[in-house]
C-alpha cells in the first residue's frame, strides 16, 4: 500500500473490504460564518466495518457527523449513507441511520420500554414489530429489569445503553456514534464495546467519533484524523502506528544489579537503545520480531533473570502526538466558533 508522508500528514490508501462502502464523504465542506469548520473532508466505510473518527476538540469530528446524517447542510461537497446523497435524498438517508450523540436524548420521564415504543412508532413501524423490537433490545442492553422504571432515575451508563438501544429500533444498517462511551465507567466502556462489536458481526456499519484512543484501537477497522476541519491521516489503526514510528523492545531485569550486564547483550544486536536504572528497564529500537526474537535467545542463555520482555509498538496516542503535535489528553479546543453538539 502507498504511504505518503508530508509535514504534518500522513495518508495511508487502505483497501476496499465487503460488497461496497455504506458511507461516503466527498469533499465536504461547512463554514460557520467567516470560520471554515469542515474543510474538503473525504472518505469511505465499506459495509459491515467500523471507521473511528478521531480529531482534537473542535477539529470537525462533529460537524463532520452532522452533515452526514442530515442535520446540517454541506456549504460544498456531499455524503451518501447507504447508497444516498445526503443532498438529494435526505429522507432517504435518515430511514436507514441511527444516530447517538454526545449526550443521551431519552426521554427522562418515560421509561425505558416507552421511550423504545414510542421511537419505533415515529418510524412508522408496526405496533406487533414495536412491540418485539423494544423487548428484544431491553434484553440486549441488559434493561429487562428496568424496563418499567422511569428513564430519570437511570444510571449513566444505562441511560447510554437506553439511547443506543433506541438509535437500532428500525434495524438500521448504519449507525453513527457521537462520542459514546464519555462519561461511563471503565466497566460500562468495555460492555458497550461488546454490543458494537456484536452489531458489526451482525452486518452493521458504524462511524464512531470518539476521545478515547483505546477505544478506537479496540473497535475501529480503519481511522480518519481530523485536524482544523481537514483530513491529516487515514488507515488502520496498525498503518498509523507504523507510520509514528518504529516499535521497540523492552527488557525489564528483576534485579538492579544486573542492568549494566542486560545492556551489553542487548547492545551487542541493537546499538541504539535507552537505559532507565529507576525502572531497571531498557528500551531499543527494533526491526519486529526478529529482533526480539535474537534478544530473547541471548537472555535464555544468560543467567539474567527477567521481568518482562516485549515488542512495543506505538500507541494510537503516540500517532496523536506524531500529527498534532499534542498528546490526546492534552487536547485544547481549537480556535474558532466551536463546534455544535449533536442534539
Amino acid at each position: 500500500m502507498p504511504l505518503s508522508v508530508g509535514v504534518a500528514s500522513v495518508v495511508i490508501m487502505t483497501t476496499t473490504r465487503g460488497a461496497g462502502l455504506a458511507i461516503e464523504a466527498d469533499g465536504l465542506v461547512k463554514r460557520f460564518g467567516d470560520n471554515l469548520a469542515v474543510d474538503g473532508v473525504s472518505f469511505g466505510v465499506p459495509q459491515g466495518t467500523v471507521l473511528g473518527l478521531l480529531g482534537p476538540n473542535g477539529a470537525g469530528k462533529t460537524t463532520t457527523v452532522r452533515m452526514m446524517t442530515t442535520l446540517t447542510m454541506p456549504t460544498a461537497g456531499t455524503a451518501r449513507v447507504a447508497g444516498f446523497d445526503v443532498r438529494q435524498h435526505p429522507g432517504e438517508v435518515r430511514a436507514r441511520l441511527g444516530l447517538t450523540g454526545q449526550a443521551a436524548t431519552v426521554d427522562e420521564l418515560l421509561t425505558g420500554r416507552e421511550n423504545l415504543r414510542m421511537i419505533g412508532s415515529l418510524y412508522g413501524l408496526p405496533r406487533a414489530e414495536v412491540k418485539r423490537r423494544s423487548d428484544e433490545l431491553l434484553e440486549r442492553f441488559s434493561l429487562t429489569e428496568a424496563a418499567g422504571r422511569i428513564a430519570k432515575g437511570y444510571s449513566g451508563g444505562m441511560r447510554r445503553r437506553l439511547d443506543l438501544a433506541v438509535s437500532l429500533i428500525a434495524h438500521p444498517p448504519v449507525l453513527f456514534l457521537d462520542e459514546p462511551t464519555t462519561g461511563l465507567d471503565p466497566r460500562s466502556r468495555v460492555e458497550l464495546w461488546e454490543v458494537l462489536r456484536d452489531l458489526v458481526r451482525e452486518g452493521t456499519t458504524l462511524l464512531l467519533t470518539t476521545q478515547y484512543l483505546e477505544e478506537a484501537d479496540h473497535l475501529a477497522d480503519d481511522i480518519v484524523v481530523i485536524d482544523r476541519g481537514t483530513v491529516i491521516a487515514q488507515g488502520t489503526p496498525l498503518q498509523l502506528k507504523d507510520a509514528a514510528g518504529k516499535a521497540s523492545i523492552v527488557v525489564t531485569v528483576s534485579h538492579a544489579a544486573d542492568l549494566d550486564e542486560a545492556e551489553r547483550l542487548v547492545r551487542a544486536s541493537v546499538p541504539e537503545l535507552h537505559v532507565d536504572p529507576a525502572a531497571r528497564q531498557i528500551t531499543a529500537a527494533a526491526n519486529g520480531l526478529a529482533d526480539m526474537t535474537r534478544i530473547a535467545a541471548l537472555f535464555a542463555d544468560s543467567a539474567i533473570e527477567l521481568d518482562d520482555l516485549g515488542l512495543k509498538r506505538p500507541s494510537l496516542d503516540d500517532v496523536f502526538l506524531h500529527l498534532t503535535g499534542h498528546r490526546a489528553e492534552d487536547e485544547t479546543a481549537a480556535t474558532g466558533q466551536p463546534e455544535e453538539a449533536l442534539a
